[in-house]
């Protein structure tokens, strides 16, 4: 007859619990994982999935109940720490999308709003297409398969019950100020660009002040928007791949990686 004690109970959990909760966090905030179009049960079943098969080759898990007060501080010390990974990928998508804000403001369609059930926000249309040719492509270079490995990575590098206060939180914060430097270097030609057409429409309604220069500003502005959008994307993917390696590769130093 077989018999376990309550100790064994507990580590063999302890194998399947903690990883389970690290990678609920991340998916939370992952790209397409965590946007409200896909279920939680599948969220639930694939971080289910990839925790079992993790078990054999993760390290040795603190002997800790999982039912216990501080086995419920340690697994939302786990989940958070899933969550501040995931960040780096997050911003990196949101980086598209205020790529195409900027562009949208310059051209003058920043009133084409087009509402996103999954985050219950609207958005200028052109953010919107670059945020799914983003997820597409981010996709194509197989960085969601990175990103998992990054996970994976983490439990050798960042053990289970090695706390958050630790974390390089600042390399975190940093980030942010990384995505609006990042979307503004793109955007920027298109911003010049823009700008010297609407003064050259200032320019030719102090010549001409006859003209209607709101009725042939507005669809010149769009038109011209508009090819500086087709022009910018030939050198978009290389950068967006730059933009990629940049945002792995901090995910894996923000948790001792190298």
């Amino acid at each position: 007859m077989l018999a376990l004690t309550t100790d064994q109970i507990v580590s063999f959990l302890g194998l399947f619990w903690w990883p389970f909760c690290r990678l609920m966090g991340a998916f939370a905030l992952m790209p397409m994982l965590g946007s409200s179009y896909t279920p939680v049960t599948v969220r639930i079943l694939l971080a289910a999935s990839i925790s079992g098969i993790l078990v054999p080759v993760l390290p040795a898990m603190p002997h800790i109940d999982p039912l216990s007060i501080q086995g419920v501080l340690v697994a939302g010390e786990q989940m958070l720490v899933g969550a501040m990974m995931a960040l780096f990928v997050n911003m990196l998508i949101v980086t598209m999308t205020m790529i195409g804000a900027m562009m949208a403001m310059q051209m003058g369609l920043a009133m084409a709003m087009m509402n996103d059930p999954s985050s219950g926000s609207s958005n200028p249309i052109i953010g919107q297409w670059l945020l799914i040719y983003a997820i597409l492509l981010f996709l194509s270079l197989d960085g969601h398969l990175v990103s998992i490995g990054i996970m994976v990575d983490s439990f050798h590098l960042w053990p289970v019950g090695s706390g958050v206060l630790g974390l390089p939180l600042m390399s975190l914060v940093s980030k942010f100020g990384w995505m609006f430097a990042s979307a503004f270097m793109v955007a920027l030609p298109v911003i010049i660009a823009m700008l010297l057409v609407n003064i050259t429409f200032g320019v030719l309604s102090r010549a001409a002040p006859s003209l209607n220069v709101f009725a042939l500003g507005f669809p010149m502005s769009m038109l011209m928007g508009l090819f500086c959008v087709l022009f910018s994307f030939s050198g978009l993917p290389s950068r967006y791949s730059d933009f990629c390696i940049e945002a792995l590769q901090s995910m894996q130093n923000f948790i001792g990686g190298s």
